[in-house]
């Protein structure tokens, strides 16, 4: 299992709403959604081996992602929580909600799937190689064209410099336990279970897979809306993060 032993930051006041980030980043992705501390009590950690947290001694899978985020909460008295991820923390936002769904009041899932395609599994046992044979680093320019639009990057938009510099910093190992967790998964059995009232969110220039996964889990997920971020790849809500956080903020806010 792995620890609850990393630094989880608080931030705000009210109902507590838990932040998950992406692959090759850390916490400071949220960065944006500090507005939301006027309602809510946010919470951000570092997910294994990337920022300050330390480096796991094995692989891993989402549910053991899943587990680590039920005993940090278990740690801090965090009961209930609105669980919000992005990519590979909206794998782990999935398969927490369906495995404790008494600690999930409402659900967020931002451009994200409950199972990657064959050709995308194969991805990212490329992906694993190249980051621990060359870095992180050599795979950025290529990254940064999946995550955000030719105009945001273009423009060196904040979040682009953000993913930029974090991505170029990364651990390669980290990056490629990641990978391989993220192959591994299939949560497509657990999504009828999910209870929490979902929002699932997707840039509307994602992927085709994506595109996809997005209408697959507003399909499966008895209680989710499905809302588009126009003009945005796979970081939607970190290119246009007013309109993340007014999604966010109507979701929460309706009965």
């Amino acid at each position: 299992m792995l620890g609850a032993d990393v630094s989880l930051i608080k931030e705000g006041n009210g109902p507590p709403l838990v932040l998950l980030h992406c692959l090759g980043v850390d916490h400071r992705f949220w960065d944006f959604a500090r507005p939301l501390a006027q309602d809510f009590t946010l919470y951000r950690y570092d997910l294994p081996g990337h920022g300050a947290a330390p480096m796991p001694n094995r692989t891993y899978t989402i549910a053991d992602l899943s587990d680590q985020l039920a005993a940090l909460m278990e740690k801090h008295a965090i009961a209930r929580a609105h669980i919000r991820g992005i990519s590979l923390g909206g794998l782990i936002a999935q398969d927490f909600a369906a495995r404790y769904p008494e600690r999930v009041d409402r659900l967020i899932l931002v451009d994200t799937t409950p199972r990657y395609t064959d050709e995308m599994r194969s991805m990212w046992a490329e992906r694993a190689a190249t980051a621990r044979t060359k870095g992180v680093a050599v795979m950025v320019d290529a990254l940064l064209g999946i995550w955000f639009s030719q105009p945001a990057i273009a423009r060196n938009d904040a979040g682009v410099a953000y993913v930029r510099d974090t991505l170029t910093r990364c651990s390669g190992e980290a990056y490629a336990l990641a990978c391989e967790a993220l192959a591994a998964a299939d949560l497509r059995s657990g999504l009828g279970s999910i209870k929490a009232k979902t929002l699932v969110i997707c840039g509307d220039d994602d992927i085709p897979s994506f595109l996809d996964a997005a209408r697959e889990l507003a399909n499966s997920i008895p209680d989710a809306t499905l809302k588009w971020v126009p003009g945005t790849r796979h970081a939607s809500v970190l290119e246009k993060p007013a309109d993340a956080i007014a999604l966010l903020g109507r979701f929460l806010q309706t009965k």
